[in-house]
């Protein structure tokens, strides 16, 4: 079977968006999941997989009672970055990845919802081309701590950890990978829509946010998530040479 990237998807309206386009791109295959309500999931060979996508969703990356789901997807970001699997984690996904690595969650003091600066902390190559400033957007009320060993990539005023790396995964608190088609999906939805609202932020505000800050995140973007998805390249290449070697040879006839 050729390798894939999975993608652990929790809302339908929290979906990959840019990140998609970007594994596209490379011609990988991708398998979109939502497994957050089930106990046992039906996931893939671990073996086949070549990267692992975890996308944001409303619920705290540690309910594992209302959604146990979560606990697979906390064990498969952690078995990832044992063999060194790309991993990359997206708002409650970044959440996932960091308390899966032993940082806790707790809630913020306040939401941090639609544009807004960060910082960055370190270089690297995920974030090599951004001065030290970029508006993005937030859409989240819980916070995690930096996992032991980890490097942190960004911070915001309210937010200690909005980007890191450890080992293959990489966790971003914002909201990378949301097209202006995808932000009018989120300004249908109404949970959205009541959690801007009483951030005291608006629809308009949002859309005009967008269009000011696009320019610069669009580059932006595309050097995390094409970054991403040669990772993820590689690690298919590197699961099929294997695969390969396995295989039995055919006898040589002299």
């Amino acid at each position: 079977m050729t390798p894939q990237v999975l993608v652990l998807q929790h809302v339908p309206w929290e979906k990959p968006g840019r990140i998609l386009t970007n594994l596209e791109d490379l011609g990988l295959d991708y398998q979109i999941l939502n497994i957050v309500d089930e106990k046992k999931p039906d996931l893939p060979s671990f073996d086949e997989v070549a990267g692992v996508v975890i996308m944001g969703g409303p619920m705290g990356a540690a309910d594992y009672d209302r959604h146990p789901g979560l606990k697979a997807e906390a064990k498969l970001a952690r078995a990832a970055v044992a063999v060194n699997k790309p991993v990359l984690g997206v708002c409650l996904g970044h959440q996932i990845i960091a308390t899966a690595l032993g940082a806790k969650l707790h809630r913020g003091e306040a939401p941090e919802i639609g544009f807004g600066p960060i910082k960055r902390v370190d270089q690297h190559d995920y974030f090599s081309m951004w001065d030290k400033q970029i508006d993005v957007l937030h859409w989240h009320n819980d916070v995690v701590g930096l996992p032991e060993s980890a490097q942190l990539l960004a911070r915001s005023n309210a937010t200690k950890v909005q980007a890191f790396r450890a080992g293959s995964a990489l966790g971003l608190q914002f909201h990378l990978e949301v097209t202006a088609s995808l932000l009018e999906e989120w300004l249908a939805e109404p949970s959205m829509v009541k959690d801007l609202k009483a951030a005291g932020g608006s629809k308009s505000q949002l859309r005009e946010d967008f269009e000011r800050c696009n320019p610069l995140l669009e580059p932006f973007a595309e050097q995390v998530f094409s970054g991403f998805a040669v990772r993820c390249r590689n690690y298919a290449q590197g699961l099929a040479k294997a695969e390969e070697e396995k295989a039995p040879k055919d006898p040589v006839i002299s």
